[in-house]
């Protein structure tokens, strides 16, 4: 059994800026505050927070979806790696960001629903009120 969940926030940038930081090494680093890596193409592999995530891209869906297979280095070493897709939507005064986060190990989903709000919403917002 795997743990699922979907978080939203409304971040204040366009899709485009938002798909591009998340894709981009130095940009993604910038708005988190912690180093990342990122091959902006399918297949691409990706890190973030100090090598503390890693995955690789499975679709990307410019300035709209970008799904990733997607772990930490709390999964246990025979977990497999679950499923983020991230879906951008304009909305009025910047961009409606979702994501469904599934395929997580048994009892961590609560921990990476709160992570997604304290290490990407929260520093995402910061971000982009001072870039753009």
């Amino acid at each position: 059994m795997t743990d699922s969940f979907t978080v939203s926030r409304v971040l204040p940038a366009t899709p485009q800026q938002i798909y591009e930081a998340w894709l981009g090494t130095d940009d993604h680093s910038e708005m988190t505050g912690a180093s990342a890596t990122c091959d902006p193409k399918v297949v691409g592999a990706f890190t973030a927070w100090e090598g503390y995530i890693e995955g690789t891209n499975v679709a990307l869906e410019p300035f709209g979806r970008i799904v990733q297979r997607w772990r930490t280095l709390k999964f246990p070493d025979d977990a497999p790696d679950s499923l983020l897709e991230i879906v951008l939507e304009a909305s009025n005064g910047g961009t409606i960001m979702t994501i469904n986060h599934s395929e997580i190990p048994e009892g961590q989903g609560d921990s990476y629903k709160v992570g997604w709000s304290d290490h990407y919403f929260e520093p995402m917002t910061a971000h982009f009120r001072l870039v753009y």
